[in-house]
């Protein structure tokens, strides 16, 4: 039977989701809610959790007969698509700079990330997926430039969750004592034993999966929707890792019921429903019991022994991109070229 993951994959670029229930409740735009269609547009890893966020809230006065069409791919990829047309109500980037792009285009408020959660819907955390019994030994980032260990991840260029998986690489280094020497020569080390970048978080889940390299730098909740989907591998928590915060955003265009949407995806609910899909909730409250695929249910999110954050660590966004990720002159942009691994 072919696993979910693979079927989800196949569908991602341009899955169209028919959640309707009977009734003509009215939005505040007068509109039947039943003639509502909100376009999502997001980064690969999160459409089956966005999937049963969908069915929940179709389940409410407010989001009862909203219809959806869904875009999901490679973070940035999609951020410019956005820009260059794609229709989007709700974005649900993994980066913030991706929402920032949207930003300086027009298409999103300046103070789209002045709420509570400062404009963050979803999190995890870097992990190091690897193969049945770990035959490799992997216990953490120090074994990854181990000579003979093949490793996965996405290419940053194009991928969110490739940022945040060299991001935690760095931090491995400078958060314990290291210089940013050492931990170029790190990252260097690391990208010589990368044998696929593919574009996207959900893409590099696929290759890992169909047989490709010995470790997957990877999001938590891929691995647990991995092994929900019934996969068989395991996955490492590093000493050091980071706290990924995806954000999402609605359009300065989008339909009035988008607003309804997002207050869904932070309450509690919309909370549980990421939870179950191995996110870990951005809220206190959220019913954590029953999740399938995590290694300890009764503590299905464990706290790393050091979690770094961008914002204690990395400064913001914006100067991380400018060090790390500038076409020309970011750190891990030219690291990434001089291994010749990048396409």
């Amino acid at each position: 039977m072919k696993n979910r993951i693979r079927a989800t994959v196949a569908l991602a670029a341009a899955a169209v989701l028919a959640l309707s229930a009977c009734g003509g409740k009215e939005d505040n735009s007068g509109t039947p809610a039943s003639d509502t269609t909100l376009h999502i547009v997001g980064f690969a890893v999160p459409e089956q959790a966005n999937k049963a966020i969908a069915a929940a809230w179709n389940k409410t006065d407010a989001g009862k007969g909203v219809k959806f069409q869904t875009s999901y791919g490679a973070s940035g990829d999609q951020s410019r698509a956005v820009v260059n047309g794609l229709k989007a109500d709700y974005v649900h980037f993994s980066v913030s700079s991706d929402v920032t792009r949207l930003v300086d285009a027009g298409l999103v408020e300046k103070d789209w990330n002045a709420g509570p959660t400062k404009g963050i819907v979803s999190s995890s955390i870097v992990v190091l997926a690897v193969r049945p019994g770990n035959p490799k030994g992997i216990k953490g980032w120090d074994d990854l430039i181990k000579p003979g260990v093949q490793i996965v991840t996405p290419n940053p260029a194009s991928s969110g969750s490739a940022r945040w998986n060299a991001l935690a690489a760095w931090g491995h280094i400078t958060a314990n004592g290291g210089t940013d020497a050492q931990a170029t020569d790190f990252l260097t080390k690391l990208f010589a034993n990368v044998v696929s970048l593919p574009s996207s978080g959900r893409d590099a889940t696929t290759a890992f999966l169909g047989g490709t390299g010995d470790v997957l730098l990877a999001y938590e909740n891929e691995a647990i929707l991995a092994t929900q989907a019934g996969e068989k591998f395991d996955w490492v928590v590093p000493a050091t890792t980071i706290l990924i915060e995806n954000p999402g955003a609605i359009t300065k265009n989008a339909d009035p019921k988008a607003k309804d949407w997002l207050s869904f995806v932070l309450s509690k609910d919309g909370q549980r429903q990421f939870a179950l899909k191995g996110f870990r909730p951005i809220i206190e409250g959220v019913d954590t019991t029953g999740i399938q695929g995590v290694k300890d249910p009764a503590n299905p999110f464990p706290t790393p022994a050091k979690l770094l954050t961008v914002s204690k660590d990395f400064e913001s966004w914006s100067a991380l991109s400018k060090k790390f990720f500038d076409e020309k002159e970011g750190l891990i942009v030219k690291i990434i070229a001089a291994s010749g691994k990048a396409k």
